[in-house]
């Protein structure tokens, strides 16, 4: 079901035809995000995600949202580190009209003055919307933390100073810079049929040329180190974490089963110790922040300031045990049955089918099949486990990042970086 051509002009049109589903999502890739901004422009390639939906020479920001609610559509975006998505989720009837739409907003945004303005305004919204939200504020600050002073450590937002600055012309010469065809990929999951696409693309894309520098990956230096940001709220938010790997190392599936037996369910170690057993949080969860050449691993929790040491010493005693002891085959078989289930429910979703069509085009630049998934994944010993733990959770390369009502004098923990 998947199939991939690429156009005479550089462009790369995937499919993955699901005709099982009255439903296809859409989306242009643009092969570049954060990582690649220079510090003073922070948050530009944001912002042209947001400017993309103020209007085109055809339509108006208005005219762009009745077109898509008039069938009912889903558009939207997002912007990460290092890539770019436009994407609309139609009936499969009116691919084409939503092709039409995103083809216009990429090509042909007008970039109005006033409309940035506002527009300004509304990015300055959202930063503060996240400094009003810890517990997603806990992850950037992590990521600033454990690599300071590098771009994909920085959020990937901007900063206020930052945004304001940006005028139109900065916002053409980025997209001249880095939205060239080689950089770019149309990809669409659901019941499309990839001639008929191609050919459509074809057309809406006819006039796009170009060739830009493929951007190089980031791989910047740890720089471990404890970060306490006093706010006065009801729970203080905690992520302790290290380096992880990138999505390009074939250590990941391993680090994935890892990432799942410590927090990755109801039934993870941190979930049963923290949660179950003592009680002394609502949500605790492990994660990894992967990207092309850089990794961090981190564990989240949010609990009563006066839970924090617990909380730090029991995250602290099960990194030890996962890398002293090797899991056992029952409760790494219950991991690999979790990480494969999530893999499988995902796949009902034309949306989802279609980020992971994007992503694994611009990271490994080809298909990735869930038969080869769940292969590695089964392929995966106790021991490969083992040897990652030890690798990455090691005490000097930990760092610590907390925001609420706590004073840094009062945590204690082994690391250097305390």
């Amino acid at each position: 079901m998947y199939k991939k051509t690429t156009l005479s002009n550089g462009l790369r049109v995937i499919t993955e035809r699901m005709p099982s589903v009255r439903s296809a999502t859409v989306g242009i890739w643009a092969d570049v995000g954060s990582a690649v901004e220079r510090p003073h422009q922070r948050g530009i390639s944001h912002l042209i995600e947001h400017m993309l939906f103020k209007g085109t020479h055809r339509r108006s920001a208005r005219q762009i949202a009745e077109t898509m609610d008039g069938v009912g559509g889903n558009l939207n975006a997002f912007t990460d580190k290092e890539t770019t998505c436009y994407y609309a989720k139609v009936i499969d009837r009116h691919v084409p009209l939503a092709l039409d739409v995103l083809a216009d907003m990429f090509l042909h945004a007008a970039f109005e003055p006033q409309e940035l303005a506002k527009e300004h305004k509304v990015i300055l919204e959202e930063i503060k919307m996240y400094d009003d939200s810890p517990d997603d504020l806990i992850h950037d600050v992590f990521l600033q933390t454990m690599w300071r002073g590098s771009n994909l450590g920085d959020p990937t937002i901007g900063f206020a100073e930052t945004v304001v600055r940006v005028t139109p012309e900065d916002l053409r010469a980025h997209m001249r810079a880095h939205y060239s065809p080689n950089c770019v990929i149309v990809a669409a999951a659901g019941n499309v049929d990839h001639s008929l696409f191609v050919e459509t693309v074809a057309e809406q894309f006819a006039g796009f040329e170009g060739n830009c520098a493929f951007p190089q990956p980031e791989s910047p230096t740890l720089t471990p180190a404890t970060n306490v940001r006093y706010k006065d709220s009801e729970q203080a938010y905690i992520v302790l974490g290290t380096r992880g790997v990138d999505v390009r190392d074939e250590r990941r599936y391993a680090a994935s089963l890892l990432d799942t037996v410590l927090g990755g369910g109801m039934s993870s170690r941190l979930f049963q110790e923290i949660r179950e057993q003592r009680g002394l949080v609502y949500s605790v969860y492990s994660f990894q922040a992967s990207y092309r050449a850089a990794g961090l691993f981190g564990v989240y929790a949010g609990t009563s300031p006066e839970n924090v040491q617990a909380c730090i010493d029991v995250i602290v005693e099960q990194f030890a045990r996962v890398r002293n002891e090797p899991i056992g085959d029952e409760e790494l078989d219950l991991a690999k049955e979790h990480v494969k289930g999530n893999l499988t429910l995902s796949l009902e979703s034309t949306s989802s089918r279609m980020i992971r069509l994007g992503r694994n085009e611009l990271a490994l630049g080809r298909e990735v099949t869930t038969e080869e998934i769940e292969s590695r994944i089964d392929s995966v010993t106790p021991e490969q486990v083992q040897a990652v733990a030890q690798e990455l959770l090691v005490d000097e390369n930990l760092g610590l990042c907390i925001i609420g009502p706590v004073d840094e004098g009062s945590i204690v923990w082994s690391s250097h970086a305390a």
